[in-house]
């Protein structure tokens, strides 16, 4: 087995501070993909550059203190991609891709961090560009690799990807525009969204994020909002997937998902 995590850390010191060396020194995952690391390549060296045996490789915001994804993994990569539009996004460290080139298929798994537009219409607008640019960029990838995509899609794709989703058909995460989007990449565009092909139905247990604000967290108000979206020959490999809720690391859960004879 094959055991790939994704979790956006909502800043890897505060993640570090509250036990997630201590989790990954148990859960072993043989590759953990992360967002929102808010740190920049100093930071990262040294005390951060290896979590319980996991090699780090990372693309980090110029913005101090912002955005920042990383893969930490157990395999040594033939390469290591940094950025995919080479302009505004690469700019805020939204994508890092690792390749595993072997005689059984070429392979890249992915760390993104998708833009959030709840703080107003010029970050959604921003949203919207992102989608924009990342979706013909997928597309060609698909035309020589098989991927697997791990991040915070910033996205609930369906009602039951969210508690409250009457209340928040005109926020952003939930806007028609965006799940519109989510459709075409999972129909279309042939990705498959991994947690719903082992889980279509689930809907209180599948949540990733949480608000702050108030007791979302105790209540289970939560969101789903972070992914694997695998090609079809991957997804096929993936048995058993769980989101980790024992401890809190951040606003998100970690997401694991099992994959077998990977490589």
């Amino acid at each position: 087995m094959f055991k790939l995590t994704s979790l956006n850390l909502n800043g890897i010191r505060s993640a570090s501070s509250k036990g997630l060396e201590n989790w990954l020194e148990k859960a072993k995952p043989d590759c953990m993909c992360v967002q929102e690391i808010k740190a920049q390549a100093p930071d990262l060296a040294g005390q951060f550059e290896v979590l319980a045996g996991l090699n780090g490789y990372f693309h980090c915001a110029e913005k101090k203190g912002y955005s920042g994804v990383g893969i930490y993994t157990r395999h040594e990569p033939s390469e290591v991609v940094q950025g995919f539009d080479g302009g505004e996004f690469d700019a805020e460290g939204r994508y890092v891709e690792l390749r595993f080139d072997t005689p059984k298929r070429k392979l890249s798994l992915m760390s993104v961090y998708f833009p959030s537009g709840s703080s107003g219409p010029e970050r959604q607008e921003a949203k919207y560009r992102f989608l924009n640019v990342i979706d013909p960029h997928l597309k060609a990838l698909r035309q020589g690799r098989e991927f697997i995509l791990c991040g915070d899609v910033n996205i609930a794709h369906h009602e039951k990807d969210l508690k409250n989703w009457r209340g928040n058909k005109k926020n952003s995460g939930f806007l028609p525009e965006e799940r519109a989007w989510m459709t075409q990449l999972t129909t279309e565009g042939g990705m498959v969204d991994v947690y719903r092909q082992l889980h279509p139905e689930t809907t209180d247990a599948c949540y990733t994020w949480w608000s702050n604000r108030g007791q979302a967290y105790a209540n289970n108000v939560g969101w789903r909002l972070d992914y694997h979206l695998a090609t079809p020959a991957l997804a096929a490999l993936a048995k058993e997937v769980s989101i980790y809720k024992d401890q809190k690391f951040s606003d998100h859960a970690p997401v694991t998902v099992n994959y077998d004879r990977l490589w």
